[in-house]
């Protein structure tokens, strides 16, 4: 902490997190494996929440054309998991936690520098961080990329997604995608870096609790002041 004309500096580095997609030096791309592994999260995230259902469908019209279906196993719930927000917005709630290595710095909610931040400005402190702060909580341009790249997965391997749900739906969906087909022969070691669905964890949960995650490790920010709260 440096003391200097009465104002107090906190002088921490700001990580090289993506703030521009041109310039390359300051944008991680996201690995396809990790793009089709939160992707593959979301959806099945979304089925979980749907998958406890006992409702039975009612299709067809007059006495004997009608039929009833299993919403559990209906074109419907495979419809409404997809598109209904399209699954792929939900990537845009991830943000950068430049604290963790490899997928997991990918998660939801504030990273500890951000929620370290915003405390700072609650408290009256002056924070620089070379953007209006309206913007400090938008998607990164990693996020963006990732959103995009989601959009691709399932639009060209819309018929493995279809035949896992109607077929395969007793095997993993992200093994079934992600690692025999999306994949193939590129890396694929993110898929085994946490990042679990709600289902996935819930089954944990069942047989032993579950714990979660508590990786805290320091992050780095920028330079803030606290100058006169007026400025705020």
């Amino acid at each position: 902490m440096i003391l200097w004309r009465g104002e107090v500096f906190l002088m921490l580095l700001l990580p090289l997190c993506a703030l521009s997609e041109d310039d390359n030096e300051r944008v991680k791309i996201p690995s396809l494996c990790e793009v089709c592994k939160f992707l593959t999260v979301e959806l099945k995230d979304r089925l979980h929440e749907t998958g406890k259902s006992k409702e039975v469908l009612q299709t067809g019209q007059g006495l004997d054309s009608k039929r009833k279906i299993k919403y559990q196993t209906s074109e419907l719930r495979l419809i409404e998991a997809l598109q209904e927000p399209h699954v792929c917005e939900k990537i845009l709630e991830y943000n950068i936690h430049a604290e963790k290595e490899g997928s997991k710095r990918y998660a939801k909610g504030r990273s500890e520098t951000m929620e370290t931040l915003h405390g700072l400005v609650a408290k009256g402190v002056k924070v620089e961080l070379g953007m209006p702060y309206e913007m400090w909580d938008k998607p990164s341009a990693e996020v963006t990329h990732m959103q995009r790249k989601c959009f691709s997965i399932v639009e060209d391997y819309e018929d493995d997604i279809e035949t896992w749900y109607y077929h395969h739906q007793d095997r993993d969906l992200t093994q079934y995608l992600c690692k025999e087909r999306v994949l193939k022969k590129a890396d694929a070691g993110c898929l085994h870096e946490g990042s679990e669905s709600k289902s996935e964890k819930a089954s944990k949960g069942n047989l032993k609790g579950d714990t979660g995650s508590t990786d805290k490790l320091s992050d780095e920010v920028p330079v803030v002041s606290d100058d006169d709260h007026d400025e705020l």
